[in-house]
């Protein structure tokens, strides 16, 4: 059975990013939740409903690839789509070993976002 609802935690320390995927996350059917940091994630983890992490990797102290890496040894099954503005294909490389789902690369696309949520979707654990 598919989940009512799916809730996709934003971690990005730029607000203008965070602000355009709290605009655009609605139109693709999903829920939203924002987070500055990797800490204030953690903060909230608690509270939180989210069925799909999307990370950036550059997010300043914690690196958005140590956050999905922190999660997946703590046995936590959430998809993760890491997304950067760097072209550096070691980082590709390195989201994929953290087990992330999909990389993009900003900017990026609706049909891009779509995409890697459609992916996720896929992988999220039953409700």
């Amino acid at each position: 059975m598919p989940c009512s609802s799916f809730v996709v935690a934003v971690i990005d320390d730029d607000d203008f990013i965070r602000d355009a995927l709290a605009a655009l996350l609605p139109a693709l059917d999903c829920k939203v939740e924002l987070y500055a940091s990797a800490d204030a994630f953690l903060a909230g983890f608690e509270r939180s409903r989210a069925s799909c992490l999307l990370i950036d990797i550059h997010l300043g102290v914690v690196s958005g690839i140590s956050l999905g890496r922190a999660l997946v040894q703590a046995g936590f099954k959430f998809p993760v789509i890491y997304m950067t503005g760097s072209t550096d294909d070691l980082l590709r490389h390195q989201a994929h070993d953290a087990g992330g789902v999909a990389f993009l690369r900003k900017p990026f696309t609706p049909a891009d976002l779509s995409g890697a949520l459609d992916v996720a979707r896929r992988r999220e654990p039953a409700c």
